[in-house]
């Protein structure tokens, strides 16, 4: 299996009111060439600062130490050359918000083309036919009337789609996805989704979905990242995370759902207050909200490792598994 990225290690620090405060800690994952991955976490919890550092996006003033490597090599040592060439054709990031990331006083078709006519060196009649055909591939209708129309002119689900037939146009080899469909109606989710996995499946190309919603990466992905306070709290595959979770933060983010099937008195909470990657500890930042928490979870760092085919970081994952079993058993 070829792996497209890895990451190592990676930690990053950012200012905080002139004060470096960390926000990702020994962050260490892998993505293969047609593989999907999700990484799922609460909000504060480093989703999207971890798709920043891939991209090498990270504000004025951190400091990273770890490593993030594609197809070999190190990101953040990459010239400005080969950093253009890496987000131009190594990597395409769709954001949560088109509108933020879509020049309103241009037209659809003269964003669309702009990268493959300057970068490409295609023509701009080329570039135009490869652009209908991408948004007629992603379910635009009349795409050539759309390249005449604003950004203003679209609703959020026609600006998304058309925020997917950019990074498509560039052929990217690996698409970060940042929550892109936070701003959408349920059924235009589904839509955009389906949009996305058919790409991926089609180009056969590596796919990091960031989402709060873990039936969505359930459903698209192959792979599950759990992130908490800045650091994974397991990685598995998405196809058993929700029956053998391997740490307890994923099992209580399981627990505190809706059931489809039955009707509970009550929901299941999470105790506490939900801690953002700057406030995290040194130790397990879930431990102050753990029941299966022993003193040590607070003040020793938490070491990833493998387990039934995953990976967590929990040093108590065995009993939560032998938990889990019981409550099967007793329902």
């Amino acid at each position: 299996m070829t792996l497209l990225l890895e990451a190592e290690g990676l930690g990053v620090e950012v200012l905080v009111e002139n004060t470096l405060r960390a926000v990702l800690r020994d962050i260490g994952f892998g993505v293969a060439k047609g593989e999907a991955v999700a990484v799922v976490g609460e909000s504060g919890s480093g989703k999207s600062m971890t798709a920043r550092a891939i991209g090498r996006l990270l504000p004025p003033g951190a400091a990273v130490t770890g490593q993030v490597s594609f197809l070999g090599e190190s990101v953040f040592e990459m010239s400005a050359d080969a950093l253009r060439t890496y987000r131009t054709g190594g990597i395409g990031m769709i954001f949560q918000d088109p509108r933020a990331s879509i020049n309103p006083v241009l037209p659809v078709g003269d964003f669309l083309t702009e990268a493959l006519t300057t970068l490409r060196g295609m023509s701009r009649q080329e570039a135009r036919r490869r652009v209908v055909g991408l948004l007629d591939d992603v379910g635009v209708s009349r795409p050539e009337a759309r390249l005449r129309q604003f950004p203003h002119e679209l609703s959020g689900g026609l600006l998304q789609r058309v925020m997917i037939a950019a990074v498509l146009a560039m052929e990217p080899m690996l698409i970060l996805a940042d929550e892109p469909t936070t701003a959408l109606d349920v059924t235009t989710q589904s839509d955009v989704m389906s949009i996305l996995d058919d790409a991926r499946r089609d180009r056969e190309m590596g796919l990091i979905l960031i989402t709060h919603d873990l039936e969505l990466a359930a459903a698209v992905c192959d792979r599950t990242l759990v992130m908490y306070g800045g650091r994974i709290m397991e990685d598995q595959a998405s196809s058993l995370l929700h029956d053998a979770p391997l740490h307890p933060y994923t099992a209580a983010l399981l627990a505190s759902r809706p059931s489809l099937t039955r009707k509970p008195e009550y929901l299941d909470v999470i105790p506490g207050r939900p801690l953002s990657a700057v406030e995290a500890p040194e130790g397990c930042p879930f431990a102050a909200r753990c029941a299966l928490a022993m003193p040590q979870c607070s003040d020793t760092p938490p070491v990833v490792r493998d387990l039934r085919g995953g990976r967590t970081s929990c040093i108590r994952a065995e009993t939560l598994a032998s938990s889990l079993a019981r409550a099967g058993e007793a329902s």
